[in-house]
């Protein structure tokens, strides 16, 4: 079948909310910390070599980046700036905290976060805030374990079931969560077909 998301094309980053296209249609976030594999993950779904740009210098992302889905004019997934290693100014920190926050508050477009965590250190602080901001506003959130190449089956399994277990602990049902690698395309079509759903692409 054919995949929709193989489609997606650079359409415009966004540094402010004037900047943002107009809140109709559908759109789906990533998120993820500096080096969590976010950019990887994005072009795996989107059988893409750089849609998103693979930086190895963390922390490249510092706009919401918006890609859409052609023939629709409708449908869009937009890449979030990446926290972690970022050496930033604190003021321009301060502003892309505002801008998200502002952003998952207010975006009636919005029908669903992916938050891409690598799978040796899942759930960090900014993971819990960013699906936090999803799961206090009733947005359904799915999990994605990158880089499960790196560990053998039995760990990968592991790490699994002890991500599940703390979302069910802190979120209940709210967010969901699998095995990824952009590498050996583990766990892609369970990516590309949660994110079509809420596309209804």
């Amino acid at each position: 079948m054919a995949n929709p998301l193989a489609r997606a094309q650079y359409m415009l980053a966004a540094h402010n909310t004037g900047q943002l296209p107009p809140d109709g249609g559908f759109e789906v976030a990533f998120a993820g910390r500096s080096n969590a594999g976010k950019s990887s993950a994005l072009n795996a779904i989107c059988q893409q070599n750089a849609l998103a740009r693979v930086s190895k210098t963390p922390g490249r992302t510092q706009q919401l980046v918006f890609f859409d889905i052609p023939p629709t004019t409708d449908r869009f997934l937009v890449d979030l700036p990446g926290y972690g290693y970022a050496k930033v100014p604190k003021d321009l920190q301060a502003h892309w905290q505002a801008f998200i926050d502002k952003y998952f508050r207010t975006r009636e477009a919005l029908k669903g976060l992916v938050v891409v965590m690598d799978i040796r250190h899942p759930l960090k602080d900014y993971d819990k805030q960013m699906l936090g901001y999803a799961v206090s506003r009733g947005l359904p959130a799915h999990a994605i374990l990158t880089k499960a190449d790196k560990l053998g089956r039995g760990a990968q399994g592991n790490a699994l079931l002890a991500v599940r277990k703390e979302m069910q602990a802190e979120y209940r049902d709210a967010v969901s969560v699998q095995l990824f690698s952009g590498e050996s395309k583990q766990g892609v079509d369970e990516a590309r077909a949660v994110i079509g759903g809420w596309l209804e692409l």
